[in-house]
């Protein structure tokens, strides 16, 4: 074993959280392609190998819409009537009017980078974005997503781009409105772009699908794309989100979202519902049963003001899930755990929700099912630190006091719920260091773009 792991890049973890949990005296060991080789437990430091005390795997953000990550901030006055989505929806539209593909890029490198820095090593970009500021499609048809994982590439971080289907307005094909003319794409739009995009598809980028949501998006539609799509490939929908938009789906088929989806398509574990706010008990119980993963985004659907995701009965009923950024009012999944715990104890007015007989640890099972949950929507070699996984991992500040003489088994719950420090001190992606001692490595160059950026397009 000594000669074929020193011809690898290795890391020893005095504990690691490995699929079954926590273990001790971990090497790990990749190859060139990014990919985990060895992991063996009970071993003994090599030497000059580097150690660490706390390593983790990297989580999956399974929602993004990189762009909107130039808004934070901006959408917190109160209009003169109730504001919702609805408002915000507005308000986005009329920053996505005159952005640039290269702007485009910048900012998505930005939040790439300040995404790895928190510990996310992989994003799920549900990218609609698409057409020129006359609604015409650019030259290269798939020009604004390869400037997205362009940026995935300059700040190391793996991603899954979802081209997204948007066609119409609302429910009933209605025609869009002219502010949504930069989103426009119909079947044919979509597989041009997956097709332009299949060079691309590699170690660190796969090539999935999103129909914007029911209300974007007609059936027939959706599976015209389906039926041209390789089955492997992930598939993600907005859905359920708010109650205006349970009304008009109720108005327009007589079912709720989630009924009526799943009473239309073949619904499996290659889906990822996004969001699944408001869901009834039978929604709650079909969705569990069907494998499929719930892609929550606790800090943006209570930036929204959306509600929360019935979490509790979902889990009763075997569901899976994991966790995103969405609009990027922050880029931690530590404040995306937190919150989706939170969230449910306000709820139910109980503490501790997220466990199972299994795994009594709060912190412990959030990670764990977040990230196996992140990974399945992926679609890709992710979850955990085994054979055949990417090397992704996070190495926290053991010195930081937070985990100063901490039980081995509270160190993830003191990781999520114990101040707002940022723990993470290396990030390991694709088997490359993109952050180290809490700073990634293009930071000041990224950063620098993306001011000019920002100046750029708040003088419009």
């Amino acid at each position: 074993m000594g000669a074929a792991v020193s011809s690898l890049h290795t890391l020893f973890a005095r504990h690691a959280l490995l699929p079954q949990g926590w273990s001790r005296d971990v090497l790990l060991a990749w190859d060139v392609a990014g990919d985990l080789i060895t992991v063996v437990e009970n071993a003994a430091p090599p030497a000059g190998v580097e150690v660490a005390e706390y390593v983790l795997p990297g989580m999956v953000n399974l929602h993004s819409h990189a762009f909107q990550r130039a808004l934070g901030g901006m959408t917190e006055r109160a209009g003169e009537q109730a504001d919702s989505f609805w408002t915000w929806r507005d308000l986005m539209y009329r920053f996505a009017r005159h952005i640039t593909p290269q702007q485009i890029q910048t900012i998505a490198a930005q939040l790439f980078a300040e995404c790895l820095r928190h510990g996310y090593t992989a994003v799920c970009e549900f990218h609609y974005l698409q057409r020129d500021e006359q609604g015409a499609l650019y030259a290269r048809p798939a020009e604004t997503a390869e400037r997205v994982i362009q940026a995935a590439r300059l700040s190391g971080i793996g991603i899954t781009m979802l081209p997204v289907l948007y066609s119409h307005a609302g429910f009933g094909e209605q025609p869009l409105k002219p502010e949504q003319g930069r989103f426009r794409t119909n079947a044919d739009d979509v597989l041009s772009i997956v097709e332009a995009l299949a060079p691309l598809r590699d170690g660190q980028t796969e090539v999935g699908f999103a129909p914007h949501s029911l209300r974007a998006a007609s059936v027939g539609q959706i599976r015209e794309v389906l039926a041209a799509l390789p089955p492997e490939r992930p598939v993600h929908i907005h859905i359920a989100e708010q109650q205006g938009e349970v009304r008009q789906c109720l108005d327009f088929s007589g079912r709720r979202p989630v009924q009526y989806l799943y009473d239309q398509l073949d619904v499996d574990g290659r889906w990822c519902l996004v969001h699944a706010t408001h869901l009834q008990a039978d929604e709650v119980a079909q969705l569990a049963a069907s494998g499929a993963v719930a892609g929550l985004c606790p800090t943006t659907e209570a930036n929204l003001g959306d509600g929360l995701f019935p979490l509790a009965e979902f889990l009763a009923a075997g569901g899976r899930f994991g966790v995103g950024s969405d609009s990027h009012v922050s880029q931690s999944p530590v404040e995306e755990l937190r919150w989706l715990e939170y969230g449910q104890r306000l709820l139910r007015q109980q503490r501790n929700i997220a466990a199972t007989q299994e795994q009594r640890q709060v912190g412990d099972y959030l990670w764990q099912a977040a990230l196996q949950g992140g990974a399945q929507a992926a679609g890709r070699k992710l979850g955990a630190l085994a054979p055949g996984k990417r090397a992704d991992l996070l190495v926290l500040d053991d010195a930081h006091v937070n985990l100063a003489g901490v039980a081995l088994a509270d160190v993830l719950g003191s990781f999520l719920f114990c101040g707002n420090d940022n723990l993470v001190r290396d990030v390991l992606c694709g088997g490359q260091w993109q952050v180290r001692h809490g700073r990634h490595v293009a930071q000041d160059a990224i950063a620098a773009a993306y001011k000019r950026t920002l100046a750029q397009l708040r003088a419009l």
